[in-house]
């Protein structure tokens, strides 16, 4: 089972942001990969499980930046 999600996420500035997010969310165990842009603000995560949209946004979250959709 592979799904791909895209997540808009507003406050990331830099390429410092973008790994941060990476990190955070390739921290997830269903969480196969993690690209975060800066610059389209938003971050596109490939699953290899059924994963809670809240599971992800938490992560997110929790680095003080905040996930719109």
């Amino acid at each position: 089972m592979n799904m791909e999600l895209t997540m808009k996420i507003e406050g990331m500035m830099c390429p410092h942001c973008e790994a941060a997010v990476k990190k955070a969310l390739e921290a997830i165990p269903t969480v196969e990969s993690a690209a975060a842009s800066h610059e389209k603000g938003e971050a596109v995560v490939k699953l290899s499980a059924e994963t809670p949209f809240d599971t992800l946004k938490k992560a997110v979250e929790e680095l003080d930046y905040k996930v719109i959709g």
